[in-house]
């Protein structure tokens, strides 16, 4: 597959993601109870942030094919983690957050830049890989370097908007 190719696959998949997570919001299944899911993708989130952090490590000490296995499971448990996001959010109603005084302020700067943030890292992460399915591990390399501090934020943030919001979930 070309480069072109699969920056307009991406391009298209980055479109595509944060328009369907927002459209899916307006929907609301009744019936079926996934309260158990939000600890669930948090831990994932938590996971995520923590295996991130091991795929650097490992390629800094030379260890390609461990580094592309925590990718690679990264990517599984952040797919996961969308998809268990969206099921909850489909049939749950929202939770306000009912924190006062500053922690309410802390609360909305860390959702609302886990929120911002969380729609640039897919192109972000999708565009790291993309070059090294390409072979262009330099340009990996860069690009990993703005990638991966974004992509550990939007994990680790995820954990502190769930423990920041949990206790107020009806």
């Amino acid at each position: 597959m070309n480069e072109k190719r699969i920056n307009r696959i991406i391009i298209t998949l980055s479109i595509i993601i944060p328009v369907v997570v927002a459209l899916l919001f307006n929907v609301k299944i009744v019936g079926v109870d996934l309260s158990f899911l939000p600890p669930i993708y948090a831990t994932i989130n938590g996971i995520t942030g923590v295996l991130l952090i091991i795929a650097v490590i490992a390629i800094k000490n030379g260890k390609r094919l461990a580094h592309e296995r925590i990718i690679k499971v990264n990517l599984l448990l952040s797919s996961s983690f969308l998809i268990m996001y969206i099921m909850y959010h489909t049939t749950s109603e929202p939770t306000i957050y009912a924190g006062h005084g500053s922690m309410k302020y802390i609360y909305y700067f860390v959702l609302l830049s886990h929120i911002l943030l969380s729609v640039l890292v897919v192109p972000l992460v999708l565009f790291t890989l993309s070059k090294t399915l390409t072979r262009q591990f330099d340009k990996h390399k860069k690009l990993a370097r703005i990638t991966f501090p974004i992509w550990l934020y939007v994990a680790f943030s995820g954990v502190i908007v769930y423990l920041m919001i949990s206790p107020f979930y009806v």
